[in-house]
Order: C-alpha cells, then structure tokens, then sequence
C-alpha cells in the first residue's frame, strides 16, 4: 500500500511538473529579418506583456490582423509596454518574401522567421493566424485562433489585465 502511495505521489509531481512547463515558451531559436538568432524561451519584456502572432504571407486574415496590430501597436506600447513578435511560418520557398513584404506594410513589431516551423510544432499552432499572450512570468495566459475585424480588442483587454497585474 505504501508503494502504490508513493507512486501516486510522485505521477502528481510529475504531472504538476509537466503542466507548468507547457505553459513557459518553448526553447526554440529563430532568425529575426536582420538574420540574428532569437531564443524564444529567453524572450523579456522587462515583466511586461508579450504577444506572439502566427503568420504568413499568402495569410489573407493573418494580414488583415497585422494591420490591425500595426494601427494600434504604438498606442498599446504607450499604455502597456507590450511587445509584438509576429512569427512568420513562410517556408524556405517563400520565406525572401517576408522582409520586403513586412517592410512595405511599415509594421513596427519584431518578426521571426519560423521556416522549418518548429516553433509553430512546439507551440501546438494548427493554422494561422494563431495569437499567443505571455505573461511578465513567461506562462501563456490567452490564445486565439483567427480573425476577425474587432479581434484586436479582445487581445487588448487581456493585455490590459496582465498589465495591471505587473503594477
């Protein structure tokens, strides 16, 4: 009986364990458009709000919603110090395309290169636009899947809620 205690307990512990690490991000490197690594388990924000977005460039809602980030962005960073990264999962084939297309749309957010999609496979995104919030801890604490005109809002809210939590 003591043995059958002690493993029940220690499934606990482990799946205690496990459950908390599913929700820190992920170590997986990517380029950013200037070709420089970017860790995503070492992403700060000095205990400010993160948000990752899931994105391509043949994406028609995935640009709809960049645009509506990109509208807001400076306002949101005035009000909560968030930062965006929008993760491009273009692949190999058209991934060329990413830098002139992010820089003739004049977005402001930091955008990483997911081309062999590893991140987008760690971090369980089926199809994009996929948007994660993170925390000043590193824990995802909102996702969505989508777009939708008004979408943006809804994330603002959960940005503001982690925002004051920091305060």
């Amino acid at each position: 009986m003591k043995k059958l205690a002690a493993l029940f307990l220690m499934a606990l512990m482990v799946t205690g364990l496990y459950a908390q690490s599913k929700s820190d991000l992920p170590s997986v490197t990517l380029k950013n458009l200037a070709g420089k690594d970017v860790n995503i388990a070492k992403l700060s924000n000095n205990g400010n709000p993160i948000v990752i977005t899931f994105w391509a460039t043949w994406c028609k809602p995935c640009i709809k919603e960049h645009i509506a980030l990109s509208d807001v962005y400076e306002d949101w960073q005035d009000e909560t110090d968030v930062k965006i990264y929008a993760v491009s999962i273009d692949d190999s084939r058209s991934t060329a395309k990413v830098k002139p297309f992010v820089e003739g749309k004049g977005w402001d957010f930091e955008v990483l290169l997911d081309v062999n999609g590893d991140l987008k496979r760690a971090m369980n995104v089926s199809n994009p636009p996929h948007t994660f919030l993170i925390d000043g801890n590193g824990k995802v604490v909102y996702q969505h899947t989508g777009y939708v005109d008004g979408s943006e809002n809804d994330l603002y809210e959960e940005i503001l809620k982690v925002a004051k939590k920091k305060k």
